[in-house]
């Protein structure tokens, strides 16, 4: 996917969140673009190519960002509206930052932190537009569904591994809710198409994958994307929230709940069709991971 109307002209590039899964491709992609990169993270690597920059600030902590005209925000959202008004004062003159649909799914959870996630996420994306708007600086927001690529998502990810370790995929009842998968690379090309496109200023977007499916069939393709047969463990609701109480004892999933095995057979289906008009958004259908690419 290639930017609608004129190249990117607004270098360099500053993004935060640099090491996440999207910020991988969008390293990739805006380096091969001839685009002079500033990144933003906690724990830089040692080198990251000649056109980019590494800063090692912790957003988190009141760092201030680097100067830059263009910022990629992909940390998490909460973190970007105390930083903004400095960055407008060192010249920043456009922001694109990720929130994510679970603004929506979660926010009728039986689960108070859910509750609580998509009050805070929602609560974010107005104070980001009210601060740009304020500033006279155009936004834009992105809110993807269930991202993967990159091996660290904790979905699609968690699922291959899952099944490469025990060979079987418990599921609750049929499992029939559907789903539209994201690759982290569709995202990352959704960001430069829309960088210096304005038909994209002042919006926010739902970014879902090009498929939709339902749960089973998107847990039944990792199956095959592994050479194995789907094999599925029909549990009842009780023991399948045992598991994931279990799961949470984990410090990597200390938020999993039963709410989220509910969510199997609930549709989470969203509209591309405003990012697809405005920015030419053309993401992929789902392409789980093959042997050995998610361990």
């Amino acid at each position: 996917m290639r930017p609608n109307g004129p190249a990117i002209s607004l270098p360099p590039l500053l993004i935060t969140g640099a090491t996440s899964q999207v910020g991988a491709f969008l390293r990739a992609r805006a380096g091969a673009a001839g685009v002079s990169l500033v990144l933003v993270s906690r724990t830089p690597p040692a080198e990251d190519g000649a056109a980019a920059r590494w800063d090692a600030t912790d957003i988190s902590q009141g760092g201030a960002l680097p100067a830059a005209q263009a910022l990629i925000h992909l940390a998490p959202l909460h973190l970007l509206p105390p930083l903004l008004p400095d960055f407008f004062a060192a010249g920043g003159r456009r922001v694109i930052a990720f929130s994510t649909t679970s603004r929506f799914s979660k926010a009728a959870s039986r689960y108070p932190a859910e509750q609580a996630f998509a009050a805070r996420l929602l609560a974010a994306e107005e104070e980001v537009a009210r601060v740009c708007e304020r500033h006279g600086v155009p936004w834009t927001l992105f809110r993807p569904t269930l991202i993967y690529g990159a091996h660290r998502d904790r979905n699609v990810t968690f699922i291959s591994r899952f099944v490469q370790r025990f060979g079987f995929f418990p599921l609750l009842g049929a499992a029939g809710g559907l789903r539209q998968p994201v690759h982290a690379d569709d995202l990352a090309a959704a960001c430069l198409a829309a960088l210096s496109q304005p038909a994209s200023f002042n919006k926010a977007y739902d970014l879902p994958g090009g498929e939709i499916l339902s749960y089973r069939e998107m847990v039944s393709r990792i199956f095959v994307a592994q050479g194995r047969r789907p094999l599925f463990l029909r549990l009842p609701v009780g023991l399948f929230a045992l598991l994931m109480r279990l799961f949470a004892l984990v410090p990597r999933y200390r938020d999993f709940n039963p709410e989220m095995a509910r969510r199997m057979n609930q549709d989470l289906v969203f509209d591309s069709t405003a990012a697809r008009q405005d920015f030419g958004y053309s993401p992929r259908g789902f392409m789980p991971p093959g042997p050995g690419e998610a361990a």
